[in-house]
């Protein structure tokens, strides 16, 4: 398994084990050299209600430049919060640059979660995203970003396997080349569904969900998912580790009293 360079474009949060904070442990865990670029500085995590953003778009904007100057590049690239419209345009056209270049883009539209769309996302967020997503290799939008981003009605009882497959391929419409949705009720039963473009296949992974939130859990998902997908393994099998190992992490800390700053994630490494 040979080490890759992989670069985070995601917010960092002072207060919480989410976003960057929670994927650079994760993939250095796995032998990867983990590099980041926040796209906001956040005083803590969004669950407990008060917070103060800093958007970093001016200082990307100054970053791109002096990488190309020295040369920096980077087997992948995984995108995350993105806080601005303008933000999206700077770090989707850096990624499609890369993408050129032989790097792999990994999109995590971060928006909203159970219906609803997380404090501060607009219609111009959406927008933002689906340029983001449009130069992807790989997304893996949450049922809720999912429906968003194609304009398909949320449905708390969640959808059909014809249902599941037609959202799906809305998604690969707007130009990602392999996509994901995950957390969907598909015929009674929580799973991950996705479109594999190298071998042109649709799956749906079941899972057993506990009764918790934790703040951060998708963030563990994308970095276990990329980590795997790294060392070169299916997408199938990738996406089952980073699945299994969400839940190992959230029945270890299901009775932690404040779940708000996320799970402490340094303790658990080993069982990824």
């Amino acid at each position: 398994m040979s080490n890759k360079q992989i670069l985070l474009i995601n917010d960092m949060a002072g207060y919480g084990k989410v976003a960057t904070a929670a994927m650079l442990p994760i993939l250095s865990y796995m032998g990867h050299s983990t590099y980041n670029l926040p796209t906001a500085l956040v005083s803590n995590t969004l669950d407990y209600g008060e917070f103060n953003i800093l958007d970093t778009t001016d200082y990307i904007k100054g970053v791109f430049p002096v990488w190309k100057r020295l040369g920096f590049s980077f087997n992948a690239i995984a995108t995350g919060f993105i806080a601005s419209e303008r933000q999206a345009g700077i770090v989707s056209r850096y990624c499609q640059e890369q993408a050129a270049l032989g790097t792999t883009i990994f999109v995590d539209p971060i928006m909203g979660d159970e219906g609803k769309l997380y404090n501060g996302v607009t219609s111009a967020t959406i927008k933002s995203m689906r340029e983001m997503l449009s130069v992807a290799h790989l997304c893996y939008p949450n049922y809720t970003e999912a429906c968003y981003l194609t304009s398909f009605q949320y449905r708390p009882e969640g959808v059909s396997s014809a249902e599941t497959r037609h959202l799906l391929d809305h998604l690969r419409k707007i130009g990602p080349r392999s996509v994901m949705i995950t957390s969907i009720r598909i015929d009674g039963q929580p799973s991950v569904a996705g479109y594999n473009h190298l071998t042109d296949e649709y799956f749906s992974l079941p899972y057993t969900e506990i009764p918790v939130h934790f703040p951060g859990t998708g963030d563990i998902f994308s970095a276990v998912l990329i980590g795997h997908l790294l060392h070169d393994e299916p997408l199938g099998a990738s996406t089952r580790q980073a699945m299994d190992a969400v839940w190992k992490l959230i029945d270890l800390n299901k009775d932690n009293a404040d779940k708000n700053r996320g799970i402490p994630l340094e303790k658990y490494l080993s069982i990824l």
